[in-house]
């Protein structure tokens, strides 16, 4: 049996936290801000968005991307949670797991009160779980649990089967939700009153304008977790191109801002920066012809070159892609996983058996092109604004081979719906997760999902991804993680193309850190939480 206890988790926290935010830029102790020159604290902090609207801060109110779920975490406490290094306790003190009966034991600690003033309890617990059954939160899938029974001040929660991940990707990620609000609401998805928005958390639910893009969250000054650092949070919309001015400025205090604002900001500013937990891909329509043969999936790959993509799109600031989705120095990768590396004959050799015939170029044509059965191939390439550098960029590659793209460009909400209703033909996507546990192969292969392959045409694949949630042993699991990686590899349902450099900068006011495999599921934001409070 497995337990661990909030004293001595706490104590090793602040030591590790010290060190890492020394290395990072911050001179104060952990959670502490850093002060003006008068000596007071910041009473105000200033987040730029460049997206701005991620919908109402509930579980089935935010857009289910990692801004839309870092918004609510604010105002929603989970039963554990992560600092920079890994998991801490949250609303539980202390869990552990007994294997023979597959059950999780939690036990609350007793001075949580939600915002509105009532005492948070087990019976809420209980209750979250319940109601997140029927009404799925799609963060957080609960088809494992058996049960969720109460013993005192514990909640048990008892599984089915073993799930690997439980830890990280269920108690560190499910908001729990006040019973006596919610358990009248019969479409949490349309439930966007002020209400809704009543958690447990260090912040309190003040203001969302969907027009602007806005957030505004005021501190809990009972928050059972600590001194909450600052008076009022703020998120605004700010054009990506604005935010170093808005820093200096000093209208902004913390943005994600552009690489080649980096060297114009890091000598004034803490800059941030991370790789590999967030990749840019390539989407294929599975479902449809040409696409259904993965040997045409497989000419593609072999069609592109990712580091002059990466030297094109991203001027240098990324890392050629893994097709299977991990980079290279990530524990879980598979170095026997095909590579695709760049090879345009091998393009053309897979074409040509599959019965397709270059055609030479003609007058007032740039390339050749294939056809098949009197048709020359024409596919759409969906993206968004944002992304239409690197679209251009695949565009030139694929046409050097005879393959006719045309580009789309579409609002970011429009084209992830597109991807949904497998209205596209190739789609460019992006998203985090990927430095989180390996169930995220589970979430991004099988999910019915926008970010998702959604690829089960292979028995074995299905198999092994079911297989390894349950492998308890890291060694076991690490070895089913690798071979789910080869036949991915082979299959190609979606290609990763590169992994972005992403940078933040701030003013040193606050803490900031990126989390060590995320926040939650994953998320690669620098903006836990835990920056802007000051653990007792």
């Amino acid at each position: 049996m497995t337990r661990q206890r909030n004293h001595l988790i706490a104590t090793w926290i602040i030591g590790i936290l010290c060190l890492a935010l020394l290395l990072v830029g911050c001179t104060n102790q952990a959670g502490q801000p850093q002060t003006s020159k008068t000596g007071e604290k910041s009473l105000t902090y200033t987040i730029a968005d460049s997206v701005g609207d991620w919908g109402f801060p509930s579980p089935w109110g935010h857009y289910q991307r990692g801004p839309g779920y870092v918004r609510l975490s604010l105002i929603f406490d989970t039963l554990i949670w992560k600092n920079a290094q890994g998991l801490i306790p949250a609303l539980a003190s202390e869990w552990d797991y007994e294997q023979s009966t597959k059950t999780y034991t939690f036990k609350l600690r007793d001075d949580v009160y939600w915002h509105d003033g009532q005492k948070l309890t087990v019976q809420d617990v209980v209750f979250t779980f319940e109601y997140l059954k029927e009404h799925p939160y799609p963060w957080v899938d609960l088809k494992n649990i058996k049960n969720v029974e109460t013993e005192g001040d514990r909640v048990k929660i008892i599984l089915n089967t073993d799930f690997a991940p439980f830890l990280t990707n269920v108690a560190a990620t499910l908001p729990i939700i006040p019973k006596h609000i919610w358990e009248g609401v019969q479409e949490p998805e349309k439930y966007t009153e002020p209400l809704a928005a009543v958690g447990s958390g260090p912040f309190m639910y003040t203001d969302y304008n969907k027009e602007h893009g806005t957030y505004f969250f005021k501190a809990n000054e009972n928050y059972y977790g600590g001194q909450v650092l600052i008076q009022e949070l703020k998120f605004v919309k700010v054009n990506p191109q604005m935010v170093a001015a808005a820093l200096t400025k000093g209208e902004v205090d913390a943005g994600s801002i552009q690489p080649e604002m980096v060297e114009q900001l890091k000598d004034k500013y803490t800059v941030l920066s991370e790789s590999g937990s967030a990749n840019v891909k390539l989407m294929f329509n599975h479902k449809k012809d040409p696409l259904a043969r993965k040997e045409f999936r497989q000419a593609i790959a072999y069609a592109l070159d990712r580091e002059d993509l990466v030297a094109k799109a991203q001027r240098g600031h990324g890392v050629p892609g893994s097709p299977w989705l991990y980079v290279a120095d990530n524990k879980w990768h598979s170095p026997d996983a095909q590579q695709y590396e760049y090879n345009p004959s091998k393009t053309q050799e897979l074409l040509t058996k599959l019965g397709y015939k270059l055609e030479a170029a003609q007058d007032g044509e740039e390339n050749s092109f294939w056809v098949k059965n009197g048709q020359q191939v024409k596919l759409e390439l969906l993206c968004e604004a944002s992304q239409i550098r690197i679209a251009e960029v695949l565009k030139e590659q694929l046409a050097k081979v005879g393959l006719n793209i045309e580009i789309k460009s579409v609002e970011s909400k429009t084209r992830d719906a597109r991807i949904l209703a497998w209205d596209f033909d190739l789609a460019l996507n992006s998203h985090g997760g990927l430095a989180s546990d390996p169930n995220l192969l589970n979430k991004f292969i099988l999910a019915d999902d926008f970010n998702s392959a959604r690829y089960s045409a292979n028995e074995q694949l299905v198999n092994l991804l079911r297989r390894q949630s349950r492998a308890m042993d890291e060694a076991e699991r690490k070895t089913i993680v690798q071979e789910i990686q080869k036949i991915y590899a082979e299959e190609v349902p979606a290609f990763t193309l590169y992994y972005p450099n992403s940078y933040w900068a701030h003013n040193g006011k606050m803490p900031l850190f990126y989390t060590n495999e995320g926040i939650a599921i994953g998320v690669p934001i620098p903006l836990n939480k835990m920056s802007f409070v000051e653990i007792e």
